[in-house]
């Protein structure tokens, strides 16, 4: 089917994208997923990983989605992500000291007895995978 479909990534704080696209893979919890004009209805959880798009104009463009939600319908993609940020906004130094951060933490982990594993495991994940996106090495 050719034409476009709309898509919306929005965070608590902003509209990241909201743009006509062609097709849309999102890092789902099951697996990524791919969305085109006339998709059959659906309701997915996502996990930390890059949302990819391709653009009106053939560009394919990247968003960090650091988890939320995504219903797709047959014209209109809308993700509810806990934060997003376009590839061309990763503030690579933030995301290199989160990354140092977490390992820190995580190599603490035996002196800590209140320690929250869970959460330094995802501020890691969180760091890698913008630092990933954003094309630098940590």
């Amino acid at each position: 089917m050719a034409g476009n479909i709309r898509l919306e990534v929005v965070t608590p704080e902003k509209s990241v994208v909201s743009e006509d696209v062609k097709i849309v893979v999102a890092p789902g919890n099951l697996g990524d997923f791919g969305v085109l004009i006339g998709h059959t209805p659906f309701l997915s959880t996502l996990k930390v990983g890059s949302l990819r798009y391709m653009d009106a104009n053939n560009t394919e463009r990247y968003v960090f989605i650091s988890g939320g939600f995504a219903e797709a319908l047959s014209d209109k993609v809308t993700v509810l992500a806990e934060s997003a940020e376009r590839r061309r906004d990763i503030d690579v130094q933030r995301a290199k000291t989160s990354l140092e951060r977490a390992q820190k933490r995580l190599a603490d982990i035996s002196k800590k007895e209140d320690f929250d594993f869970m959460r330094a495991r995802t501020a890691l994940e969180r760091a890698l995978h913008r630092l990933k996106l954003s094309g630098s090495r940590a």
